[in-house]
């Protein structure tokens, strides 16, 4: 059976000496002008940018290229190819990956040359250069995506309606991948916990030949707090007390991120002792943690004459010994 001759060298535009480096930069010229996301609905496009695939998978891979010019020197005659007499493209079923070959993707051409046994890459091999996935018939999903989004504290308790926008590469008309910025409106649910990641369906890298978009993931971390600190779904206060609330107890207003209440310090309330305000940390249902007031008990960085002599009043009168264990 003839069949028609294929001069990969033409489809890309090169010499038959051209070094594997400018085959390789004509290849994505010619992929760029001819992809299908870039010419939707244009069956030359779509025929053109299969064959200069073909040419490439052959002319990329030093074995394929060597098969191909043992064919001989009189290339250009026949529309009507027949391999010439012995030639046995058995040989190179060694590396062919094995599996059968799907024709849909290369020429008949190409099967005779490298055997029905050939299965190809079956993909745009310059895919990975240009920011979109590998060509086929069928439909491929995009890639998922994910983007760190920081949020305040505030925010990650109460949650709501956030705008974050972010750098993603697209493909320009002509055909050269960019830079733009895109922004979407996200739900943020209360109590929202660092490290956690929000889904987006749909919202990551597009599909090839109208398949599905990938998923969006938002990496969730949250930014320091000037008041408080994070230990695991807990929220950390650190309630500064003079010595003598500490010793007589005392009543304070705390700050949470529910707005301030009222606690009663205990008297004898040792600097470093946690107290506990249930359901006021980060998390939801039984996973939701608390606050967490830490005593810190401070003192003055100085005197007045009549301060120090109360306090060495209070030295000499107290039986309390801090360094004491036995």
């Amino acid at each position: 059976m003839s069949v028609s001759f294929k001069d990969y060298y033409k489809l890309l535009d090169v010499s038959k000496s051209a070094s594997q480096d400018e085959i390789a930069k004509a290849f994505k010229k010619k992929a760029r002008k001819f992809h299908p996301d870039l010419n939707p609905n244009d069956p030359e496009a779509e025929k053109k940018f299969k064959e200069i695939n073909e040419a490439y998978e052959v002319l990329k891979d030093p074995e394929k290229r060597k098969l191909y010019a043992s064919l001989g020197p009189n290339w250009q005659h026949g529309q009507n190819f027949q391999p010439p007499p012995g030639f046995d493209s058995s040989r190179f079923r060694s590396y062919s990956g094995g599996g059968p070959f799907e024709g849909g993707d290369f020429s008949d051409f190409f099967a005779t040359i490298f055997g029905g046994q050939f299965r190809g890459q079956q993909g745009f091999e310059g895919g990975e250069h240009f920011g979109f996935g590998g060509f086929s018939a069928r439909q491929a999903r995009g890639r998922d995506v994910e983007v760190n989004m920081e949020l305040s504290l505030e925010d990650a308790y109460h949650g709501g309606t956030r705008t974050i926008s972010f750098q993603e590469q697209v493909l320009g008309p002509d055909g050269m991948p960019r830079v733009e910025t895109k922004s979407l409106q996200v739900n943020i649910p209360p109590g929202i916990k660092n490290g956690s990641r929000i889904r987006l369906a749909g919202q990551g890298s597009l599909g090839m030949r109208g398949g599905q978009a990938g998923d969006l993931y938002l990496k969730i971390s949250i930014a320091p707090h000037p008041q408080f600190k994070l230990e695991g779904n807990s929220i950390v206060f650190d309630l500064p007390l003079a010595p003598w609330e500490a010793a007589l107890g005392v009543k304070v207003r705390v700050p949470t991120l529910d707005g301030a209440v009222e606690m009663n310090i205990q008297p004898g309330t040792s600097s470093g002792r946690k107290l506990r305000l249930r359901g006021k940390g980060l998390g939801k249902g039984a996973d939701k943690g608390d606050q967490l007031v830490r005593v810190m008990i401070e003192v003055p960085d100085s005197l007045t004459e009549k301060e120090r002599d109360l306090w060495e009043q209070l030295a000499q009168a107290s039986f309390f010994q801090p360094r004491d264990h036995s």
